[in-house]
């Protein structure tokens, strides 16, 4: 009895010990059973180490002593999976993850997921079909769809710069510049180039091969977790627009610098946005003041305080009559001739410009006020002098209308051209004095002699009038094809036929 009980005794105790030594005892990795009969290929890690594959699985490519058996994975798919994490941790993170191919034509996908310290790894040639989808096929194909027929280029970079996405247009353009099929590690454009923040835009060149021409792009930037996804838009059209633009406004710009007539173009906000250099030195206004752009009745006050404005009789109507005026130079309507404290003269019109802008021409024609003035006053001055003239004058133009006469004129003949708004012609003017003298071919010569352009020599003769009084006619040729017409009365009228005599004098 004692013996059974020592047997028993020595029994419990090396089960224990074994039971012991057992739990004590941990395996690197706990066995996950694998169909190696199933088509996909499945690899086990234990952190960076591939502790087991299904026979189908394909070897991992060479690699030195450093590198991991995690990293030869990863080399070995990234270029058809893109999406696949080149590191660990990420699956752990995410979790159960399907990466699909980068070819929409591929059907194979990855399967990764994390298992209590184990990553694995399947290789599904065909999806699988058990697997939980967010979205079903046919929504996600024409996803893809849009995505690949969008016009702009689309794509996604990761944090290492790599792209793990991109549609059909950013392959076009880039097979189109590099003449070659886009690569993961070289984005279409710079990494140091995109915008640092989510929801910004950048306006990015691409430089052509073998041209002088670049690519403009708007580029904007979401986000996301670990990626970058990026939309670019093809801006070439509006950066030509503005080049043009551009080139044109300093075209306009050195064309204005030229010219004597200054130049004031205010935008649709009645600010100054355009002025050439004749401006400066009409208006004596400093250049940085109208750099600043200051707005249309500063700028009118301005040129008030600087006396290149007429002075007005008091401030509230200035501004009244600055507000009509702008009005009305925006219909183009605006034109009138300042005369200014300092005696000079300036012919200022407003014009209308497209978008409300208006703009003001200042020209200095103080010049051409003084010569007309000048030449208004010598004409008043030689109608004083034929008016103190007691001989009747009159002269007429190359066209046979009557240009000059002088008072005695009038008084003879009883007539007032002045007072007609109709041109007086030597037809008219010789059947007035036909009708208040005796019948004479004097009268038909004079018209003959301002009508014809050879043989014009002075020549006079005399003429009666019906009240007996007789006058001397004296026809002479002057500039320009003119002709004046003399009459002077004689001291003792005669009843015998006037006689005509040429002078022998030419003209």
């Amino acid at each position: 009895m004692t013996m059974d009980w020592l047997i028993l005794l020595a029994t419990s105790m090396i089960c224990a010990a074994g039971a012991v030594y057992w739990m004590s005892r941990r395996p690197e990795i706990q066995p996950i059973p694998i169909d190696l009969g199933m088509p996909n290929k499945v690899y086990l890690f234990a952190d960076t180490d591939l502790v087991d594959a299904s026979i189908g699985a394909p070897e991992l490519p060479e690699g030195d002593a450093e590198t991991t058996d995690w990293q030869r994975l990863y080399e070995m798919v990234v270029g058809r999976f893109p999406d696949f994490p080149d590191s660990i941790e990420q699956i752990k993170q995410r979790g159960r993850t399907i990466h699909p191919a980068i070819s929409k034509d591929d059907t194979g996908t990855i399967l990764s997921e994390w298992l209590d310290g184990v990553t694995r790894i399947e290789l599904l040639e065909q999806p699988e079909p058990q697997q939980p989808q967010l979205i079903s096929s046919p929504e996600l194909s024409t996803l893809q769809t849009a995505l690949d027929e969008a016009p702009n280029p689309i794509w996604r970079v990761d944090d290492n710069g790599t792209v793990r996405w991109y549609n059909k247009a950013y392959e076009t353009i880039y097979r189109k510049l590099n003449q070659s099929d886009p690569t993961l590690t070289s984005p279409l454009f710079n990494p140091e180039d995109k915008p640092a923040e989510s929801g910004q835009t950048q306006r990015l060149a691409i430089p052509i091969p073998n041209s002088e021409r670049v690519y403009w792009f708007d580029v904007s930037t979401t986000q996301q977790d670990g990626y970058c996804l990026y939309y670019a838009s093809d801006i070439n059209a509006v950066v030509d627009a503005e080049t043009a633009q551009r080139n044109f406004v300093q075209t306009l710009a050195k064309t204005f610098a030229q010219l004597s007539i200054g130049l004031a173009i205010f935008d649709r906000n009645r600010q100054l946005v355009l002025f050439n250099p004749a401006l400066i030195d009409l208006t004596s206004l400093k250049a940085d003041f109208l750099s600043g752009r200051p707005n249309l009745f500063s700028f009118f006050d301005r040129l008030r305080d600087s006396r290149v404005l007429p002075e007005p009789k008091n401030y509230n109507s200035w501004r009244h009559q600055m507000a009509n005026m702008v009005a009305a130079a925006a219909d183009g309507q605006y034109q009138e001739t300042w005369s200014l404290p300092s005696g000079s003269v300036y012919s200022v019109n407003g014009r209308p410009h497209p978008d409300g802008a208006v703009a003001f021409l200042f020209e200095d024609i103080t010049a051409e006020v003084t010569l007309t003035r000048r030449f208004r006053s010598e004409l008043e001055l030689g109608q004083s002098i034929l008016d103190n003239l007691t001989d009747a004058i009159a002269v007429f133009g190359r066209d046979g209308v009557l240009t000059l006469c002088n008072h005695a004129y009038c008084e003879l003949w009883n007539v007032n051209p002045e007072g007609s708004f109709a041109s007086v012609t030597i037809v008219d003017a010789s059947r007035d004095w036909q009708n208040q003298s005796e019948a004479t071919p004097v009268w038909g010569d004079v018209r003959d002699f301002v009508a014809g352009r050879e043989n014009r020599v002075n020549w006079w003769a005399q003429v009666r009038l019906k009240s007996s009084e007789t006058l001397v006619c004296t026809v002479s040729p002057v500039k320009n094809g003119a002709t004046m017409v003399n009459f002077s009365r004689l001291n003792a009228p005669t009843k015998t036929e006037p006689k005509r005599r040429l002078l022998i004098e030419t003209a």
